[in-house]
């Protein structure tokens, strides 16, 4: 019976799809040719399950080239925060030379998301007060928005990090009694430290040895936040609030399992909305008058 031919790229991924199709029991042969190089060949009964199985392992494995595992844990670290931080670095840049309206319309002013300008939620993340001010961000940030991108995926760890930095600052329209201003991505950082304080799912388990590293985990977090967030010269109730959403939104995402986290149409549509909040919410304060 002829046999059917699935290319591949080089000898050492040849031999690991010839295990994942041993795996499920589909017979396969390795062979290499000038014409073809090295290739697998299976029956034709058995190709489209072939395909399929080495499709998913492929999912399952998939690299992100930015990403890297830490030597000494097991956790990984996603080199894209640095490009975030020098975002946040042009902007403050920006506000001082040439859109120095920026600060007075994008600074988060109580009163006047009270009245409808919910963007400066966004917006207030981007600016700073001084160079210290940034300087403490960016260097925090820069460790914890590679750790939560490196755990949900670029976009998503990002977006979901933003996102609680609004909501930290949107706690401060309801909690303080007074009008108020504020500015910094300090509650984007806690944020980002809320999403990495919930283990993977997988790690999960009533085994009195797992719920002791659940709840090490947990006190782990929670003083990191104290030692971070509770300055009492600092907004302590916008990193709180950004610290509690994080949290709230990694309990969601470690329930879903990593092939979703990593399917293509989810980061594309996550790079969307994260474009769009963030020029959508700039050109409103840009704009503003």
């Amino acid at each position: 019976m002829p046999s059917t031919v699935i290319a591949a790229y080089s000898r050492r991924q040849v031999m690991d799809w010839s295990l994942v199709l041993a795996s499920q029991d589909i017979p396969a042969t390795i062979v290499q040719s000038d014409q073809t190089g090295w290739a697998l060949l299976v029956e034709p009964h058995d190709y489209e399950r072939a395909r399929e199985a080495i499709r998913l392992y492929r999912l399952e494995n998939r690299r992100w080239a930015w990403r890297q595992p830490i030597p000494w844990s097991e956790a990984t670290f996603h080199w894209g925060s640095l490009g975030w931080c020098l975002v946040l670095v042009a902007v403050h840049w920006l506000t001082l030379t040439d859109f120095t309206g920026f600060r007075v319309t994008g600074q988060f002013d109580s009163a006047a998301a009270a009245r409808g300008q919910w963007w400066r939620a966004f917006t207030a993340i981007l600016l700073h007060a001084d160079l210290a001010h940034l300087l403490a961000n960016t260097t925090i940030g820069f460790l914890l928005f590679g750790l939560a991108m490196a755990r949900y995926g670029a976009g998503l760890g990002l977006l979901a990090a933003y996102l609680a930095g609004a909501a930290g600052n949107l706690a401060g329209l309801l909690i303080y009694p007074h009008p108020y201003f504020g500015m910094g991505a300090s509650g984007m950082v806690m944020g980002a430290l809320g999403l990495i304080a919930v283990p993977p799912f997988r790690d999960w388990s009533w085994h009195p040895r797992m719920v002791k590293q659940l709840l090490q985990a947990a006190s782990a977090s929670v003083m990191l936040f104290v030692l971070l967030g509770v300055d009492p010269a600092s907004d302590i109730v916008a990193h709180g609030g950004g610290f509690v959403t994080g949290v709230l939104m990694a309990l969601g995402l470690v329930a879903l399992p990593p092939q979703k986290l990593q399917n293509r149409w989810l980061t594309t549509a996550v790079w969307i909305a994260f474009a769009a909040l963030f020029t959508g919410t700039a050109w409103l304060a840009l704009t503003a008058r």
